[in-house]
């Protein structure tokens, strides 16, 4: 494998003459050095080049768990402006704890130019101490508290205040919640618009109906089973995330329960199978691609330094995609069903 010494040779000049050609600067042998490398098949060092620059050419990506098809297309969008910038990425997984986040941060600072990381807590330590390096950093889809990096977040509260309008509209008042962690953006906003919007819609208060999980399948088929086994149960849920609403409908189903006859069902992210399942599943959709993708510009803008103000937050918009997991609640008489009603496909943006 040749080296910068044969390149060197090759091109009657010095290694100092190619590493400033390396480095991007500009030499007189410009010509003979990139046919010296053409001819050598050369390809430089990517630790030594970024000794000579000072820069890595790499972002690292952190996100909480990389099964979530969530965060699989938001490290798609990532990824794709990255290859048009001509940057690697680096992904890591902290699988939801904040000491592999931790490790995993204080890794990739060292082989990166900018991160751009999804906290698991809003009082992250990780992220927090990232104040002392000049490592430009953007947070998506969660915020950390007392830090001014830029955000690109969604309206976590205005789509649940969806979900609950239409599950209202079709009659429904005993609507149940099954929340993401409240220690996170995501799962504390959440939670937040389910309280508005029962409160603005009059809806009984059930304590019992709101349930804490972790973002995860498993929670979601232990919060659904802990709903339906509910002396008063209710006759519609919300769930906070995808993997949660996989988990429900996997309890729901081992239960025999009917979907949407004995149970209306609105997930929060939309998955490519969602009209597949059966019946096919009413959900909160955000473009997990788009917001990889913008929030890779602002960091790109971060690096190249064509953004300076402070931190910017952008929350982008969501909408509404009605299928056939959500219907009018059964009517009773003397605790027997009568009649349930359905609903077509339609979208309500907001």
């Amino acid at each position: 494998m040749a080296n910068i010494q044969d390149v060197a040779d090759a091109a009657g000049v010095s290694t100092a003459s190619v590493s400033r050609f390396l480095a991007g600067q500009k030499v007189r042998t410009a010509d003979a050095i990139r046919a010296a490398i053409k001819a050598l098949d050369y390809t430089p060092s990517t630790i030594a080049r970024s000794l000579k620059t000072g820069r890595h050419n790499a972002i690292g990506v952190v996100v909480p768990d990389i099964t979530n098809p969530f965060f699989a297309g938001l490290v798609r969008g990532i990824e794709d402006q990255a290859r048009v910038k001509g940057y690697d990425v680096i992904l890591g997984n902290s699988d939801e704890s904040p000491t592999q986040e931790e490790a995993l941060v204080q890794a990739l600072i060292k082989r990166v130019d900018g991160l751009i990381v999804a906290p698991i807590i809003e009082e992250d330590q990780s992220i927090l101490s990232l104040s002392k390096t000049s490592v430009p950093v953007v947070l998506v889809d969660r915020s950390v508290t007392s830090t001014n990096y830029d955000s690109v977040l969604v309206d976590n509260i205005g789509g649940i205040t969806l979900a609950v309008d239409h599950l209202v509209a079709l009659g429904h008042t005993q609507i149940a919640f099954i929340s993401g962690p409240f220690t996170s953006t995501p799962g504390r906003a959440r939670h937040t618009g389910y309280v508005i919007a029962s409160a603005a819609r009059n809806l009984d208060h059930h304590p019992e109906f709101v349930i804490e999980g972790d973002f995860r399948e498993e929670s979601g088929d232990a919060a659904m089973r802990q709903l339906w086994n509910l002396p008063n149960r209710p006759t519609a849920v919300v769930v906070a995330n995808n993997l949660m609403t996989i988990g429900a409908l996997k309890a729901l189903r081992e239960l025999d329960v009917a979907v949407p006859a004995q149970m209306s069902i609105v997930g929060f992210d939309d998955l490519s199978f969602a009209e597949l399942l059966q019946p096919p599943l009413t959900v909160i959709a955000r473009g997990d691609n788009d917001q990889g993708s913008r929030a890779a510009t602002l960091l790109f803008g971060r690096i190249q330094g064509t953004r300076t103000r402070s931190g910017e937050v952008m929350t982008l918009p969501v909408q509404l995609i009605v299928r056939k997991s959500t219907a009018a609640p059964l009517a009773t008489t003397s605790g027997t069903p009568i009649s349930s009603a359905t609903t077509p496909k339609e979208t309500t943006a907001l």
